[in-house]
């Protein structure tokens, strides 16, 4: 029987300059190991309707560069949904944007991040319940993630388990029951997207008295990051066998 697809749902596009390696839904694709076939995309910061949840094996939320204490009338509907879904129990995925969303969903607080942007290759440790998480579980306590955001979850949902921190940010990664994760970091993003971005944020990088050519100087491969979006289909494929 044909493996049920996997519903991507896009909540913004890549940096201008960065378009020429596709967009947000792409990368995800290609990192998670998903054929072009094993995914439907649906655009709702232009406007798309979220479908039925039924026929979906799970679903992912990307990156944005909108700000989720904006309440735009898309990203609440979106958020509405996923709240829905995730009370339901299907396997959810949010990245960046698609975490903070996620969380909101969920009831826990976004906002600014009090300790400004964080960019670049940084280093994410592990909380002790992520040693148990089915995602998580037999990763090193610490090691590398791209990240590129100026808000932040500053308070996780009610009855979520905080599974990563870094030195800026205090919930990286949650659990919301069985199914939903929210990563704050990029799991799909290989150096040339993080030195990209590094470069297109350089004055507001800047701005935090951070240094662009520094960070991307700094800027290494997270493969461990990485294989947490294959093992999050390996999840759901087994959620939904």
């Amino acid at each position: 029987m044909k493996p049920l697809p996997f519903l991507i749902v896009e909540t913004g596009q890549p940096f201008p300059t960065l378009r020429r390696y596709g967009r947000f839904p792409h990368w995800i694709r290609v990192a998670a190991g998903l054929e072009e076939a094993e995914t439907v995309t649906v655009n709702v910061e232009h406007g798309e309707t979220l479908p039925s949840r039924e026929g979906y094996a799970a679903t992912i939320i990307t990156g944005s560069a909108a700000f989720v204490t904006d309440r735009a009338e898309w990203s609440e509907r979106s958020a509405g949904w996923l709240r829905e879904a995730a009370h339901a129990g299907m396997p959810l995925l949010g990245i960046c944007y698609g975490h903070q969303l996620l969380a909101h969903a969920l009831g826990g607080q976004v906002d600014y991040n009090p300790a400004g942007r964080e960019s670049g290759t940084i280093r994410l440790d592990l909380d002790p319940a992520a040693h148990a998480d089915p995602l998580f579980a037999g990763l090193p306590a610490s090691f590398p993630a791209q990240a590129t955001h100026l808000q932040t979850v500053l308070r996780a949902p009610e009855g979520a388990t905080v599974l990563a921190r870094s030195a800026q940010d205090q919930c990286h990664a949650f659990r919301w029951g069985e199914n939903a994760w929210g990563m704050q970091f990029h799991p799909e993003f290989a150096t040339h997207h993080m030195r990209g971005y590094v470069r297109a944020r350089a004055d507001c990088i800047a701005r935090h008295g951070g240094c662009a050519r520094s960070v991307a100087r700094q800027v290494t491969a997270a493969p461990q990051a990485r294989q947490l979006l294959r093992r999050f289909v390996r999840h759901a494929r087994g959620h939904a066998g």
